[in-house]
């Protein structure tokens, strides 16, 4: 599919072509306007060679001894001779004729005025009672000749000035349309979860309603999503305290029962509501990653809240099997340590539901920030591993789990300008899974 043109091309182009349209009309017009006073000029020029040439030439006829001879005048020195004449009488013969004039090229008169040959433009005129009559020629080529020089000193300028008035034109399009491409940077440099309103002060007032309806929508679209996550936030948090209550509910139940199946409900009952608990506790972690605060105003080091986690989490699995793994100076990132904590917490956790059991998990900070977990298990096969990172996706029908932890990390990791990297073998393996996400110091555009 073809690219479409830009506005700037679009402008340049039309304004250039016509333009150039405009030029050569204009240059037409006045080449045609040329030719006319050309030969207006021209044709007064013959009119009145001819009638200062008459006199002169019944005065020289008139004084002449031998009638029968054909005079024709020398030239003093040698030139170009664009107007000649002849001088004939009513018979035809030539009475006078200047140096380079061709009788034959010259029509038989047949009255005054002018006449045109193929080759020349003549004005004939008579005295003495058309006894001597004079007809005055000029080559038409020579008419032809200083038009076009005309022309040329006229239009060879404007092989200059074309191209530069283009280059003009390209010029003051583009200053013009800066505004423009300043608006459409700010928009695109921004990241996919930031729906603020885009700033638009300096745009053309014919611009400037769509930059307004732009942000009419995303103000729209950004308070629908407040409200989803607000929902969600608060719907999470309000089940926490009743789900608590169920849960000791269904264990003194267990506890005070002496029937085996009603023990056997209650903790089955038990167990579905811990899992409600730990999906409200993801929704709320999904809240804060799609709507919270992820930077700080100053970068702080990862690694406490890397072994707070690590730590945490080792307490509900087998002794030595998380291992942590930090540099000795100090990992910085203005990211928020609450939620840098959720990130390992989920990647973390994820690893222990879904790896081998009892196999170990490493988990690496390096001093770039990258954050890798790794654990051992079967691979994973490459079309479940390209959406495990969405929305209540698992790696499988059997496995347990929200099938929201990824979707969290993922999505506080596109608000920081990163993004989460899933493999499968893991590095340097044949087996095993490997999640990496990078919260260094690096100053990333997207907004928090």
């Amino acid at each position: 599919m073809r690219r479409p043109l830009s506005l700037q091309a679009r402008l340049g182009i039309s304004l250039g072509l016509l333009l150039t349209l405009l030029w050569i009309a204009a240059a037409s017009v006045t080449a045609l306007v040329l030719r006319q006073e050309i030969n207006h000029v021209f044709d007064s020029a013959l009119q009145e060679s001819a009638q200062r040439l008459l006199p002169l030439a019944v005065m020289d006829i008139v004084d002449r001894e031998d009638d029968g001879v054909t005079q024709r005048l020398g030239a003093l020195r040698e030139h170009d001779e664009y107007i000649t004449y002849v001088v004939r009488d009513p018979s035809g013969r030539v009475l006078l004729q200047s140096h380079r004039a061709d009788p034959p090229a010259f029509p038989p008169y047949d009255g005054a005025g002018f006449r045109q040959t193929e080759a020349y433009r003549i004005y004939n005129d008579d005295a003495l009672k058309g006894s001597v009559r004079i007809s005055v020629a000029e080559p038409m080529s020579h008419r032809a000749m200083v038009l076009r020089e005309i022309i040329l000193a006229l239009g060879l300028p404007l092989l200059l000035v074309i191209p530069i008035t283009l280059i003009v034109i390209v010029l003051a399009v583009r200053a013009s349309l800066a505004p423009l491409r300043r608006f459409t940077a700010r928009l695109s440099a921004r990241g996919g979860r930031d729906l603020s309103a885009v700033s638009a002060d300096d745009l053309p007032a014919e611009i400037a309603p769509v930059a307004a309806t732009l942000n009419g929508v995303l103000a729209r679209l950004n308070a629908a999503f407040e409200a989803e996550r607000s929902f969600a936030s608060h719907a999470a948090h309000e089940l926490r305290t009743p789900l608590a209550g169920a849960i000791a509910q269904a264990q003194r139940l267990r506890g005070e029962t002496r029937d085996h199946a009603a023990a056997s409900r209650a903790t089955d009952i038990e167990a579905t509501l811990k899992r409600l608990t730990r999906l409200a506790e993801r929704l709320m972690q999904l809240a804060r990653a799609e709507g919270g605060r992820l930077r700080l105003d100053a970068p702080g080091d990862l690694r406490p809240a890397a072994a707070i986690v690590v730590e945490d989490t080792a307490r509900n699995s087998a002794p030595g099997r998380v291992d942590l793994d930090v540099p000795d100076k100090p990992v910085l990132s203005d990211l928020d340590p609450d939620a840098f904590g959720i990130v390992l917490r989920n990647l973390i956790e994820n690893a222990l539901r879904h790896g081998a059991e009892d196999g170990p998990i490493a988990v690496t900070l390096a001093a770039d920030g990258t954050l890798r977990v790794i654990n051992d298990g079967q691979v994973v096969p490459p079309e479940t591993l390209s959406r495990l990172s969405a929305r209540f996706e698992r790696g499988g029908a059997g496995n347990e789990g929200s099938g929201l932890g990824l979707a969290i990390v993922a999505a506080i990791a596109e608000r920081f300008g990163t993004k989460l990297t899933l493999r499968s073998p893991a590095t340097g393996s044949d087996r095993g899974f490997e999640a990496e996400v990078r919260f260094g110091r690096a100053p990333f555009l997207a907004a928090s």
